[in-house]
């Protein structure tokens, strides 16, 4: 197993690696919508979704994947209200790629974020 760590995306904020491959998958940790610097970003749910996977793009690249190498995501929403501009902004991110994706409703994000996003990929050949 190998530790990623990237500085175009944030800190980890707890005792967690940004990601870790293992074999030929990469398993990148929740991000929220902190900037490499550590703020977090202004707006709603749309602006943080924009920013998690600017987030999870770094971690992946530096981890030798993309996000067309995707697998599998998993989305956590501090308002299912949100899902609609979420969606929209998960949907232009991957594109005509379509991973396997789970989006559960929860009551509370670190730094009180509004969007999480977890996601498993492949290596890119």
């Amino acid at each position: 197993m190998k530790s990623v760590n990237t500085n175009n995306a944030p800190k980890a904020i707890g005792p967690y690696s940004q990601a870790i491959v293992a074999g030929e998958l990469v398993f990148c940790s929740g991000q929220v919508a902190l900037t490499p610097s550590g703020e977090m970003v202004a707006g709603g749910v749309r602006e943080q979704t924009e920013q998690v996977f600017k987030n999870l793009e770094a971690v992946l690249r530096e981890a030798g994947a993309t996000l067309t190498s995707v697998v599998s995501v998993n989305v956590y929403l501090r308002s299912m209200n949100d899902f609609k501009d979420m969606n929209e902004v998960y949907a232009a991110a991957f594109g005509d790629h379509k991973p396997a994706r789970a989006t559960v409703g929860v009551s509370e994000l670190p730094k009180n974020a509004l969007v999480e996003v977890a996601c498993v990929a492949t290596l890119s050949k």
